[in-house]
């Protein structure tokens, strides 16, 4: 009887609790592709290329992060680009000197991240 029941619960559950993952999964990834983002984000930035990109979550948004060189001028211009809805967020100029900065919060994120 035991295992009857048991059985009978698995078979409601398992069903329940893997739909209710696959939905909270969903709310996690872009809509928008990479490809997508990146067209966008050279087309803001004539002339440049791809230095380095990257998918992250910043103040609670889900964003490709696009550090793009453009020839001629030091540092790099930093687009980001919403991955929900393909708008472009933001696009700032970074001295060689603040991208030493960033790096280095950055390091010091990643080791307070890693300690916890």
């Amino acid at each position: 009887m035991f295992k009857s029941l048991f059985l009978a619960c698995s078979l409601v559950l398992v069903p329940l609790v893997a739909c209710a993952g696959t939905a909270k999964n969903t709310k996690t990834k872009p809509t928008i592709s990479l490809e997508a983002a990146r067209k966008t984000a050279l087309h803001r930035v004539p002339g440049a290329t791809v230095k380095k990109e990257e998918l992250e979550k910043e103040h609670g948004k889900l964003i490709y992060s696009f550090d793009l060189s453009v020839p001629g001028k030091t540092g790099i211009d930093e687009v980001q680009v919403d991955a929900m809805t393909g708008k472009v967020l933001s696009v700032e100029h970074e001295t060689p000197k603040m991208e030493a900065k960033e790096k280095e919060e950055e390091k010091k994120e990643a080791k307070k991240q890693g300690s916890s």
